[in-house]
């Protein structure tokens, strides 16, 4: 304990772990607590975490619980989602998108109560201890931050229960043994790692999904649907038009039902270590493969490339925490411009785990029948251009080839 702390804002789930830190941050700093509980789709009830709160003596001011559903599919998940960020090819980002909107209105609370410091529920291994922070000092440089899994010196769950049971902290009979996985969850997907889940060599047991149906249990007839887009972002599923985290919401709800989105990873963490997690994301996996397809035809290949070039440095730097950094903040700039003419509408198939695209359209479209059909017309393509064409893009090749075979090589 370096600098004395007079308030801090918690991001608190109502959780046993973070129910310790409270306590503890009471007890080890004796510091004012304010909790913020950030509602992104978890799927869970969030008033017990304001009953939780108040047991543990938090006042009611002091307890913050916003609805952030529409603000972060909004202007977090479909900005991603422009860029088509994957993470080393295939993860869809959903938990490191999360943090910096918690992170934001984490800061934001700090700013309103007149707090001092901030402090967050991630480990001294993961990543998310690195993404809040990261996110902390960009929106107000001269914060303080208090990790306890960095400070304190509980070395086993025994002594986090013992803790637990000193101060009067209500344990779940399922809370007291080590947790078989840990999970996150939020409107994009839900992620488990840990424990059982360790070993990669070992397939994830089916009681871990909780997000999707086994691909093989899925309906044997496919579900046809069609989601609109208005420059880059999905406004409509069916025709009918809905609003962003309503719309990730029936995706998730079509995704789950035909056992689509689930993914096995061995990623390396960007504090250095590889991890073994089990993914969710039924609504993502859905929308990526959508967005793509009016791309297809919207975009043209210059623009289309050249974002496909910039995607991995992009979701490099969501995932490592840089949401806030200036150059995430100019990729986006450049990635939304190519959005401007992304309208319009695809049409897909969904049968048993897959994602099928099936038709695009839009008034935008750059597909040209008359220039691809092998049938004659009026065209505006001459095919004698093409040896031309050709021919100087072999110009360095022949170069090359001359060389090798005058030197015998």
């Amino acid at each position: 304990m370096s600098k004395k702390v007079e308030k801090v804002v918690l991001a608190y789930s109502g959780g046993l772990d973070t129910s310790i830190i409270l306590k503890w941050l009471q007890t080890t700093y004796g510091a004012e607590v304010v909790t913020f509980t950030a509602d992104l789709g978890q799927g869970e009830e969030l008033e017990p975490a304001r009953q939780k709160a108040l047991l543990l003596g938090i006042k009611p001011e002091n307890i913050f619980i916003e609805d952030l559903r529409e603000e972060f599919v909004r202007d977090y998940v479909f900005p991603m989602f422009r860029a088509n960020a994957v993470y080393e090819g295939q993860y869809l980002l959903g938990t490191s998108i999360a943090r910096p909107l918690i992170a934001k209105k984490q800061i934001e609370i700090a700013e309103k109560v007149g707090a001092d410091a901030v402090s967050h529920g991630a480990t001294g291994k993961g990543n998310d201890q690195v993404r809040f922070e990261l996110g902390y000092y960009a929106l107000k440089p001269d914060i303080t931050i208090i990790a306890p899994w960095r400070e304190w010196d509980f070395k086993s769950r025994e002594k986090l229960i013992a803790f637990a049971e000193q101060h009067q902290i209500p344990i779940a009979k399922d809370k007291r043994g080590e947790a078989p996985f840990s999970v996150d969850a939020n409107l994009l997907h839900a992620s488990s790692e840990g424990k059982v889940l360790e070993d990669p060599a070992q397939e994830v047991p089916d009681y871990v999904y909780s997000r999707t149906i086994d691909p093989q249990a899925a309906p044997d007839q496919p579900t046809y649907i069609t989601i609109d887009f208005e420059k880059g972002d999905a406004v409509a599923i069916d025709g009918k038009k809905l609003s962003p985290a309503t719309l990730l919401a029936k995706l998730n709800e079509l995704g789950r039902a035909n056992g689509i989105g689930r993914l096995d990873l061995v990623e390396n963490r960007f504090v250095g270590m590889k991890s073994r997690g089990m993914y969710e994301t039924p609504g993502g996996t859905i929308l990526l493969v959508a967005h793509r397809g009016i791309e297809q035809i919207t975009l043209d290949r210059g623009a289309a490339h050249l974002k496909d070039e910039l995607m991995p440095k992009y979701a490099e730097l969501i995932y490592n925490g840089f949401w806030f950094a200036p150059e995430r903040e100019m990729l986006q700039a450049a990635i939304d411009h190519s959005q401007q003419y992304v309208t319009g509408q695809v049409r897909l198939k969904l049968y048993k785990g897959n994602v099928i695209l099936v038709g695009r359209d839009s008034r935008y479209s750059l597909y040209d029948q008359d220039l691809v059909t092998f049938e004659e017309g009026a065209v505006a393509y001459d095919h004698r251009d093409a040896a031309g064409f050709i021919k100087l893009n072999a110009l360095r090749l022949r170069t090359l080839g001359q060389r090798k075979k005058k030197l015998g090589l």
